[in-house]
Protein backbone atom coordinates (compact mmCIF):
# COMPACT_ATOMS: atom_id res chain seq x y z
CA UNK A 1 0.00 0.00 0.00
CA UNK A 2 2.67 2.54 0.43
CA UNK A 3 3.96 1.78 -2.72
CA UNK A 4 1.30 2.93 -4.15
CA UNK A 5 0.10 5.55 -2.07
CA UNK A 6 3.89 7.40 -2.99
CA UNK A 7 3.49 6.60 -6.78
CA UNK A 8 -0.26 8.13 -6.38
CA UNK A 9 1.88 11.17 -4.48
CA UNK A 10 4.31 11.42 -7.08
CA UNK A 11 2.36 11.43 -10.07
CA UNK A 12 0.33 14.04 -8.79
CA UNK A 13 3.17 15.94 -8.02
CA UNK A 14 4.69 14.84 -11.54
CA UNK A 15 1.17 16.03 -13.17
CA UNK A 16 1.44 19.24 -11.29
CA UNK A 17 4.68 20.32 -11.93
CA UNK A 18 4.51 19.50 -15.61
CA UNK A 19 1.14 21.21 -15.70
CA UNK A 20 2.89 24.58 -14.46
CA UNK A 21 5.65 24.36 -17.03
CA UNK A 22 3.55 23.73 -19.36
CA UNK A 23 1.40 27.24 -18.84
CA UNK A 24 4.12 29.10 -17.85
CA UNK A 25 5.83 28.32 -21.27
CA UNK A 26 2.73 28.85 -22.96
CA UNK A 27 1.96 32.29 -21.09
CA UNK A 28 5.78 33.36 -22.39
CA UNK A 29 4.95 32.45 -25.52
CA UNK A 30 1.37 34.72 -25.92
CA UNK A 31 3.59 37.56 -24.92
CA UNK A 32 5.93 37.37 -27.73
CA UNK A 33 2.81 36.83 -30.44
CA UNK A 34 1.94 40.12 -32.55
CA UNK A 35 -1.95 40.31 -32.81
CA UNK A 36 -4.06 39.01 -34.74
CA UNK A 37 -4.70 40.66 -38.13
CA UNK A 38 -8.56 41.36 -38.62
CA UNK A 39 -10.55 39.69 -41.46
CA UNK A 40 -10.86 40.96 -44.40
CA UNK A 41 -14.36 42.34 -44.78
CA UNK A 42 -15.78 42.64 -48.29
CA UNK A 43 -18.18 45.11 -46.81
CA UNK A 44 -16.01 48.10 -46.03
CA UNK A 45 -14.13 47.66 -49.64
CA UNK A 46 -13.23 50.79 -51.33
CA UNK A 47 -10.72 51.90 -53.91
CA UNK A 48 -9.69 55.30 -53.50
CA UNK A 49 -6.11 57.17 -54.23
CA UNK A 50 -3.60 58.46 -51.99
CA UNK A 51 -0.16 59.82 -51.84
CA UNK A 52 2.79 57.96 -49.42
CA UNK A 53 3.84 59.07 -46.64
CA UNK A 54 6.36 56.53 -45.03
CA UNK A 55 7.14 53.11 -45.95
CA UNK A 56 7.16 50.78 -42.95
CA UNK A 57 9.30 47.59 -43.14
CA UNK A 58 9.84 44.93 -41.04
CA UNK A 59 13.42 44.63 -39.04
CA UNK A 60 16.06 42.51 -40.44
CA UNK A 61 15.53 39.18 -39.61
CA UNK A 62 11.73 39.61 -39.19
CA UNK A 63 10.73 38.78 -42.95
CA UNK A 64 7.66 37.13 -42.27
CA UNK A 65 6.45 40.19 -40.61
CA UNK A 66 3.90 42.60 -42.40
CA UNK A 67 5.43 45.66 -44.24
CA UNK A 68 2.34 48.03 -43.96
CA UNK A 69 2.20 51.80 -45.52
CA UNK A 70 1.47 55.16 -44.16
CA UNK A 71 -0.35 57.20 -46.49
CA UNK A 72 -2.42 60.64 -46.66
CA UNK A 73 -5.87 60.99 -48.03
CA UNK A 74 -7.03 64.54 -47.98
CA UNK A 75 -5.96 65.65 -43.95
CA UNK A 76 -6.20 61.89 -42.82
CA UNK A 77 -3.60 59.73 -42.36
CA UNK A 78 -3.83 55.73 -42.74
CA UNK A 79 -1.79 52.48 -42.10
CA UNK A 80 -1.91 49.98 -45.26
CA UNK A 81 -1.58 46.91 -44.36
CA UNK A 82 0.21 45.12 -47.38
CA UNK A 83 1.97 41.81 -47.12
CA UNK A 84 4.77 40.24 -45.37
CA UNK A 85 8.17 41.19 -46.38
CA UNK A 86 8.46 37.85 -48.10
CA UNK A 87 5.97 38.42 -50.29
CA UNK A 88 6.44 42.32 -51.03
CA UNK A 89 10.09 41.44 -52.06
CA UNK A 90 9.40 38.39 -54.13
CA UNK A 91 6.90 40.73 -56.11
CA UNK A 92 9.65 43.57 -56.98
CA UNK A 93 7.28 45.98 -55.14
CA UNK A 94 9.04 49.41 -54.58
CA UNK A 95 7.07 52.03 -53.04
CA UNK A 96 8.93 55.87 -52.05
CA UNK A 97 7.65 58.48 -49.91
CA UNK A 98 5.43 60.93 -52.13
CA UNK A 99 4.34 58.34 -54.81
CA UNK A 100 0.56 58.12 -55.71
CA UNK A 101 -1.15 54.94 -55.87
CA UNK A 102 -4.48 53.80 -55.99
CA UNK A 103 -5.68 51.32 -53.74
CA UNK A 104 -8.32 48.93 -53.31
CA UNK A 105 -8.67 47.24 -49.92
CA UNK A 106 -11.13 47.15 -46.49
CA UNK A 107 -11.45 49.45 -43.94
CA UNK A 108 -11.38 47.27 -40.34
CA UNK A 109 -10.15 47.76 -36.70
CA UNK A 110 -7.53 46.36 -34.98
CA UNK A 111 -8.33 47.00 -31.43
CA UNK A 112 -8.66 51.44 -31.47
CA UNK A 113 -6.68 51.59 -34.03
CA UNK A 114 -8.63 52.05 -38.27
CA UNK A 115 -5.89 50.31 -40.74
CA UNK A 116 -6.85 48.63 -44.46
CA UNK A 117 -5.51 45.83 -45.48
CA UNK A 118 -4.61 45.85 -48.84
CA UNK A 119 -6.37 43.72 -51.86
CA UNK A 120 -4.65 45.25 -54.96
CA UNK A 121 -1.87 48.49 -55.50
CA UNK A 122 -1.89 50.30 -58.26
CA UNK A 123 1.52 52.23 -59.13
CA UNK A 124 1.97 53.87 -62.43
CA UNK A 125 1.25 50.74 -65.05
CA UNK A 126 1.67 48.08 -62.16
CA UNK A 127 -0.58 46.99 -60.42
CA UNK A 128 0.22 44.57 -57.83
CA UNK A 129 -2.40 41.63 -56.10
CA UNK A 130 -2.12 41.03 -52.63
CA UNK A 131 -5.40 39.77 -52.01
CA UNK A 132 -7.83 37.60 -53.92
CA UNK A 133 -11.49 38.91 -54.73
CA UNK A 134 -12.95 37.21 -51.70
CA UNK A 135 -9.95 39.40 -49.73
CA UNK A 136 -7.99 36.08 -48.85
CA UNK A 137 -4.23 36.36 -48.83
CA UNK A 138 -2.21 35.29 -52.11
CA UNK A 139 0.89 35.14 -50.44
CA UNK A 140 -0.51 31.56 -49.11
CA UNK A 141 -0.57 30.15 -52.46
CA UNK A 142 3.03 31.46 -53.11
CA UNK A 143 6.13 29.40 -52.61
Amino acid sequence: MLKTRNSVRFSCHTFLLIALAFLSQFALGQKNQTPAVPKYDLQTESKFKVIIEEVKLPPKGSEKEITFLRVKKGDDVIDIYLCPKTFFDDMSMAFAKGDEITLTGSKVKQGETELVLAREVMKGNDTFVLRDEKGGPVWNWHR
